[in-house]
């Protein structure tokens, strides 16, 4: 099966020629960052949620050796067209936004109000494995083997029990790094990796907090990460973006375990405020999608 998709590396800003383009972008990373510091949802859902998903792989994809040959020559402006530097910048700064607004404002949803918001998401996660239909076929038997093994890894990760760790600053580092590769692929939330690897109240208090060593730590472990796992996402969305997107729709589904507001044992609680924010969760992204993005296309082996 060939499901290579010629032409779909994005690294073009022609998106963000207008003042509204780049505003869009922007709130796109904020969206990015506040799903990223939120176990059981990932940025790189919000990415595949608001069309950006293919573009931002591509173009950290881009920050290569020829980037780095034309750095190194002085050839700033060709550097920052090859890695799409202002889609990059304006994406980035959203996110930060986000991770620094979430900080306080998660842990307090988390401590108060975990069911709502636990359901709020799933309808977000449901909604957007409905709109990942257009971009695989189900009559591929391969494209069904890469969904089914997407939900068992998901589901394999939700059911991990959380541990605890010693926190040094090399530890800090490569959960960074590992984290960070689970941000970046939808369905898998880095958030809940931190939380797997201890250190995910941590790295929200070091934020709150501003303990720079063990932010700047941990940010130069999500850089080397994401540089090296994007090589790999790179190759299969453009080589294989039919089997791409059915293991993603597959990680998508499979993350709603991570997500199942009631795993205590205090039984089912604030029902019907989770039924409304599950509806809302599913309004939200078919309203983001409409807003952010443009018609889906279908893909044809």
């Amino acid at each position: 099966m060939s499901d290579n998709s010629s032409g779909r590396q994005q690294n073009s800003d022609s998106s963000i020629a207008t003042p509204r383009g780049k505003f869009m972008l922007y709130l796109k990373g904020v969206a990015m960052g506040l799903g990223d510091s939120v176990p059981g949802i990932s940025g790189g859902t919000i990415a595949v949620i608001t069309k950006i998903y293919d573009q931002l792989v591509f173009s950290i994809r881009a920050v290569d050796l020829r980037a780095c040959a034309l750095l190194f020559t002085g050839k700033f402006a060709l550097v920052w067209q090859h890695i799409n530097g202002s889609f990059l910048l304006i994406l980035a700064a959203g996110i930060l936004s986000g991770l620094l607004i979430s900080a306080n404002t998660v842990l307090f949803l988390l401590e108060n109000y975990f069911a709502p918001l636990m359901a709020f998401f799933i309808g977000m996660v449901l909604a957007s494995t409905w709109l990942l239909r257009h971009e695989f076929s189900i009559a591929a038997w391969q494209n069904v083997l890469a969904l089914l093994l997407g939900l068992a890894l998901a589901v394999s990760i939700g059911l991990i029990t959380p541990r605890s760790a010693e926190l040094s600053l090399l530890y800090v580092f490569f959960s960074g790094a590992i984290a960070i590769s689970a941000m970046i692929l939808p369905g898998l939330s880095g958030a809940f990796i931190l939380l797997l690897l201890g250190v995910y109240e941590f790295i929200l208090n070091a934020l709150i907090g501003s303990d720079w060593p063990y932010i700047l730590v941990f940010m130069m472990g999500c850089a080397t990460g994401l540089l090296i796992f994007t090589r790999v996402l790179s190759w299969m969305l453009r080589d294989h973006h039919q089997l791409s997107y059915g293991f993603i729709s597959g990680m998508l589904l499979g993350s709603v375990t991570a997500l199942w507001p009631w795993q205590g044992e205090e039984g089912f609680t604030m029902v019907l405020p989770a039924s409304l924010t599950l509806v809302s969760g599913v309004v939200v992204v078919v309203s983001l999608q409409r807003v952010f993005a443009a018609k889906p296309t279908r893909h044809s082996d």
